[in-house]
């Protein structure tokens, strides 16, 4: 017998809307709980999608085992996918590729595709102190710095830094608290003391972070913007803009989605972006499905890759409309359904 499992979290929106999709097209669809899949994963020859588990702690100092866990649990997968006749929508290989900020990174720079460049190239950056002398040594004096396996914002922090003055602008979500260290506040918040600033970037650059250049981003209507990409299957599936006052664009801390019609985007450019999303995502195997956040250049619009996802697939302005999205994930199961009766 042959079935479809999704592998999340009951009652998510990822998990209501792929489901929806699914019963539309006649899918029969399993919901397996994070909490106790290695259990009730059953024997037969399956078809896997795998949701991101869900984290109840917001200390980004549990991010770390959090990750570890989630990564060894993804490990066993792959063992038993290799062991039977499993087939998953995104391989456990290519979504431990893409976890990892600094290995999606580099394997993009080898491509030679356009990306915001790793400040200090494979070196970690360990401490603010060390952060300052790479940016002068550069010349470059605005940086990203992201925990290396986070998501959704968490410890994402935009630092710049005035040489001449010593001054310096922190915009973060994180927050120090007292006896519970770094927090993940989903809010974000904008730091000009020297000795707060310090404080939070040695706390995560204690962790393991990548350190990004800073470009300027493209602006519509007053407001900074970068683009949220779904690639499934070798295709387009999704284009959206989000629209910021501040330098960090996800959506979850309030920002705006724009379809990206309204951009006024010339037709090369949107091209552009077409063909850079279809080659990253080739350059991943067994990547199925990804969202791929695109930075366009402030004047020219040259885009370049900030990073992929490859459980980047919510996207709530698609939802709430067509769900081309997960239907389009729901006609996969059920290609691999009718493939397996023949």
């Amino acid at each position: 017998m042959s079935q479809v499992i999704l592998l999340g979290n009951p009652g998510t929106k990822r998990t209501v809307y792929l489901l929806k999709a699914a019963g539309q097209e006649g899918v029969p669809v399993k919901l397996l709980d994070w909490k106790d899949w290695e259990r009730h994963l059953p024997e037969e020859k399956l078809f896997l999608k795998i949701d991101p588990p869900q984290w109840s702690s917001s200390a980004l100092g549990d991010l770390g085992h959090l990750t570890d866990n989630y990564e060894e649990d993804l490990k066993k997968i792959s063992c038993m996918a290799k062991e039977r006749q499993m087939e998953c929508l995104n391989t456990c290989s290519s979504i431990l590729a893409l976890l990892d900020k600094r290995g999606c990174k580099e394997r993009l720079t080898q491509a030679e595709l356009p990306v915001t460049e790793l400040l200090g190239g494979k070196e970690l950056i360990r401490d603010t102190e060390q952060l300052l002398e790479e940016m002068k040594r550069q010349d470059i004096y605005q940086a990203f710095v992201k925990p290396v396996r986070g998501s959704g914002a968490a410890g994402v922090s935009a630092f710049r830094f005035q040489p001449r003055t010593g001054r310096m602008v922190l915009y973060t979500c994180a927050r120090y608290v007292p006896g519970n260290g770094l927090m993940n506040t989903k809010r974000l918040q904008c730091f000009t003391k020297a000795n707060e600033i310090t404080h939070i970037l040695d706390e995560l650059l204690g962790q393991d972070c990548v350190v990004e250049r800073w470009y300027s981003k493209a602006v519509h209507n007053g407001y900074a913007y970068d683009l949220r990409v779904v690639v499934q299957e070798g295709r387009i599936d999704y284009m959206l803009a989000r629209l910021s006052k501040g330098p960090i664009t996800n959506l979850q801390l309030n920002n705006h989605p724009l379809p990206v019609e309204e951009l006024g985007l010339s037709l090369s450019v949107q091209e552009a972006v077409r063909h850079l999303c279809l080659q990253a995502a080739a350059c991943f195997p067994g990547l199925r499905s990804t969202g791929i956040d695109v930075l366009l250049g402030k004047g020219g619009q040259t885009p370049r890759i900030i990073e992929m996802n490859a459980q980047g697939d919510l996207i709530y302005q698609d939802i709430y409309q067509e769900n081309r999205i997960y239907r389009h994930q729901a006609e996969q199961m059920k290609a691999w359904l009718s493939a397996q009766k023949v």
